[in-house]
């Protein structure tokens, strides 16, 4: 009997076992597919790096070798940018995010920012500034440190035959030292750019990279106590027993208190307030919304009824978005009927009961444009000439935006539709140019439509 029975379960085992040897042995091989390609990508990106970034020290040099006038430095420009583009997708191709590599990052990413808002200005009227070349300079010269550096890493891959996906391993095993040409040679990359210091980049990039301080702020400052006086007044309730205050940012140019405000089997309510001039930051009180009951309109409405509560005067609903039942809305300062778009909050608005369930105002409280709203330079008539003959205008206005170069510029603002889109147009009020063009969605457009201005 048991003769007759391994007889019979011996073929068995024997073909599971010769399946699982092959199932095995696909696996393995599925999985050696998986590396090469995976150490392929990222030999490949690492090659890609260091040639552009040889392309990126020439380029340099080439805009440096002319004059600062001369009409050669926007095609450089723009090479410069595409270049920079390119090391940037390539560095993040790579496994480098457990390594220190900010330095260099942000390097790239300052170049990209500068060469490509320097490009897009009218070289012609405002050439290069002495400062700017001073810049250029800087950067041919840490681009070439850069390149060298790639060099002898890449010397060290092509000669040790090292494999990248090594170095993935060792960055994640998450020991201090490594022993391996390809982090150590990044690793010093990165520190000699630290160590040559911050570039002084002038208006284009620190436009870009404004940060909201306190020089923006007037008042005195206030104290955690008169904070949370500030909630109570805001929220209308008197009982201040529950608050509890934190203050942010202590040793920093920019700090605020938040007042927190415990809910039972919810999140705390929270605000914060700027410590000087005791100015409110954000407002934020979160809850599940089952269903939603309100269209745009209404919850449009509501939130300009809370902004005028809340002594938000002379704001206009400008963009409405949705998710989870919730709308958020953004609100625009009008000053004299000019939309001032950098002056402008967050409102989110429950949709199934108009609850406002939080404020944003950081931005707000920059402020300081409205001196820049003048006589414009041209008239609404002369603009309109300068628009596509079959763009239809629907409405016209006056407003202040940022360009691509973070300037505030007065702009008439053309809303009207071509081949079948809504489009905002902004034109600079005293030269004609176009500083912008919005394709505008329907719920921005329904929110913009009516008398929605806080008065």
């Amino acid at each position: 009997m048991y003769q007759r029975l391994s007889a019979v379960l011996f073929p068995i085992f024997a073909v599971l076992l010769a399946g699982t040897a092959f199932w095995g042995y696909q696996e393995h091989q599925e999985k050696n597919r998986i590396l090469v390609k995976a150490e392929n990508q990222y030999q490949r990106a690492f090659h890609d790096l260091s040639y552009h970034m040889d392309q990126l020290h020439e380029e340099l040099g080439n805009a440096l070798a002319v004059s600062s006038t001369s009409n050669f430095h926007r095609k450089g420009l723009i090479n410069i940018w595409r270049l920079t583009s390119q090391a940037q997708s390539e560095v993040n191709q790579l496994p480098l995010t457990l390594m220190p590599f900010h330095e260099t990052e942000s390097l790239l990413a300052n170049l990209a920012t500068f060469s490509y808002k320097t490009a897009m200005r009218d070289l012609q009227k405002q050439p290069l500034s002495a400062q700017e070349m001073k810049v250029l300079t800087t950067l041919y010269q840490q681009s070439k440190e850069i390149k060298n550096d790639l060099r002898k890493v890449q010397e060290s891959v092509i000669n040790n035959h090292l494999q990248w996906m090594d170095v993935e391993v060792l960055l994640a095993s998450g020991k201090e030292n490594y022993d391996n040409d390809i982090i150590d040679g990044f690793q010093l990359m990165n520190k000699r750019v630290g160590e040559n210091g911050d570039v002084d980049w002038g208006p284009t990039v620190s436009a870009m990279n404004r940060r909201l301080t306190m020089k923006s702020l007037d008042g005195p400052e206030i104290t955690p106590e008169e904070a949370k006086k500030r909630a109570a007044q805001f929220l209308g309730q008197s009982d201040m027993s529950n608050m509890k205050v934190v203050e942010n940012g202590a040793d920093t140019d920019f700090v605020t208190y938040t007042v927190s405000i415990p809910r039972k089997n919810q999140e705390p309510m929270q605000l914060e307030y700027t410590k000087k001039g005791g100015k409110l930051v954000y407002f934020l009180t979160e809850r599940t919304v089952p269903q939603m009951k309100l269209s745009i309109d209404q919850a449009v409405a509501k939130g300009g009824e809370f902004l005028k509560e809340h002594g938000y005067d002379g704001m206009k609903a400008v963009a409405f978005d949705e998710y989870n039942n919730v709308a958020s809305i953004v609100f625009a300062r009008v000053v004299n009927g000019v939309t001032v778009y950098p002056e402008k909050l967050t409102v989110k608005v429950a949709l199934d009961n108009g609850e406002v369930s939080g404020l944003s105002a950081g931005e707000l409280l920059q402020g300081g444009l409205t001196d820049r709203i003048h006589d414009p330079g041209m008239t609404e008539a002369d603009a309109r000439k300068l628009l596509n003959p079959n763009f239809r205008v629907k409405d016209v206005g006056l407003a202040i935006i940022r360009n691509d170069l973070e300037e505030a510029v007065l702009c008439y603002e053309f809303l009207g539709s071509i081949n079948g889109g809504d489009y905002r147009i902004y034109l600079n009020a005293d030269s004609g140019f176009e500083e912008k063009i919005e394709r505008i969605r329907t719920s921005d457009a329904e929110a913009s439509d009516g008398n929605n201005q806080t008065q």
